[in-house]
């Protein structure tokens, strides 16, 4: 399973293209939109938030609400684009003879990809690196994600997230929420599973936005039902946390990940960093009674709810912009630009990072059980853990 976005923040859409579903996967745009609606949480996001909206449209590969088998393509267009006609169509123009409505922005932000980006490409107008270097590019990601959460749940596999860090605010250790949780964590402003963590991160939020600043964290992604042997440890590139690592490093603003308590084992002795092993003779099945390798060993899932966490330092446009930084034409010392942005986008990136282990975990399913039609592959699965329960070690 593989897929392709195209487009930019300001363009006309994005669009993204999803292959290798199989046929027979039940698809509505209400499912794709409440996922975007999803994605546009959280308190501390600017004033784009409050008015964009999400008009999706599935253009091939689903027909009568579901997949065929063929590549899903669906486009989310920018309502922005014809609620400002005179700025956003002329200024993301792709015709030769348009022009831009405003000054190149020579001033590239410390900390984004304006500079390396103008570099590479030999560009005067950091609008041509920022435009897709956006995060506006993750909503056709979260368009992926929704298709792969819906194939994951015939499967019994369930994604879901949650602020653990907020700037300085940080919730309290606790176990992986479930299912049963996810509204009350999408009700919350911060989309944190702790009252009183909550509470002191909008606090921290309020202080950065007086300040004209912004403030990063980090987000708990869980899955839970994810069956025992993805990923592999026989080759690099085929480890399954080296793949969800690259996927979650993948998001804008995203700058550490760890899988299970990461960082945390790392200061402890062998004797206290391992989950123990044991044997559920109810389910005939092991169990670790831990969770600090986050539900990989080896490279591969163990059956445990697979945990990892994503942090995303602050975004790099201000609304005070303080940052020094150079003119690229006159080589003057001067201040970044001002861009319209969040205070933070910590909580709408917990919905991304949903989508990019979601995508990563369905990429797995489709290499380990295969299938062309969604019954095919749930009976390839529960195949595969029958063989296990029947087998040597079962």
């Amino acid at each position: 399973m593989r897929f392709l976005t195209a487009g930019e923040s300001h363009g006309r859409a994005l669009v993204v293209i999803v292959e290798g579903l199989p046929a027979g996967l039940e698809v509505a745009v209400a499912d794709i939109q409440a996922e975007l609606a999803r994605r546009r949480l959280g308190y501390g996001r600017g004033p784009r938030m409050r008015f964009e909206v999400d008009d999706v449209t599935i253009t091939s590969g689903v027909r009568h609400g579901r997949t065929l088998g063929s590549p899903v393509a669906v486009e989310v267009r920018n309502t922005e684009w014809d609620r400002n006609p005179e700025r956003w169509q002329r200024e993301m123009s792709v015709a030769a003879e348009d022009g831009p409505t405003q000054a190149p922005l020579t001033q590239p932000r410390p900390g984004h990809a304006d500079l390396a980006g103008m570099q590479k490409y030999d560009f005067v107008d950091s609008r041509d690196v920022l435009e897709r270097a956006s995060a506006r590019e993750t909503a056709a990601r979260v368009v992926a994600g929704t298709l792969a959460k819906l194939w994951l749940a015939t499967l019994d596999v369930d994604v879901l997230s949650h602020v653990v860090r907020m700037g300085a605010a940080t919730a309290p250790a606790g176990p992986p929420p479930t299912m049963a949780d996810l509204e009350r964590i999408d009700a919350d402003e911060v989309r944190c599973l702790d009252p009183d963590a909550s509470a002191a991160m909008v606090t921290e939020i309020k202080e950065a936005a007086r300040d004209g600043d912004s403030l990063g964290g980090i987000v708990e992604v869980v899955a839970h039902g994810v069956p025992v042997g993805l990923g592999s440890h026989v080759h690099w590139d085929r480890k399954l946390d080296s793949r969800l690592a690259a996927a979650l490093m993948s998001i804008q603003a995203v700058k550490g990940v760890e899988i299970g308590d990461g960082w945390e084992v790392a200061g402890l002795r062998g004797s206290a960093a391992h989950d123990p092993i044991s044997w559920d003779a109810q389910a005939s099945d092991y169990r670790r009674t831990g969770a600090r390798a986050g539900g990989v060993e080896g490279g591969m899932s163990t059956g445990e709810p697979i945990i990892a966490r994503a942090a995303m330092k602050p975004l790099a446009s201000l609304n005070r912009p303080v940052l020094g930084t150079v003119d690229v034409l006159t080589k003057e010392e001067t201040v970044s630009f001002k861009e319209r942005t969040d205070v933070t986008a910590v909580p709408a990136m917990g919905v991304v990072a949903e989508t990019m282990v979601a995508l990563t975990l369905a990429d797995e399913v489709a290499r380990k059980f295969g299938g062309d039609t969604v019954a095919e592959t749930r009976r390839n699965r529960d195949g595969y853990l029958a063989a296990l329960r029947e087998g040597p070690l079962g």
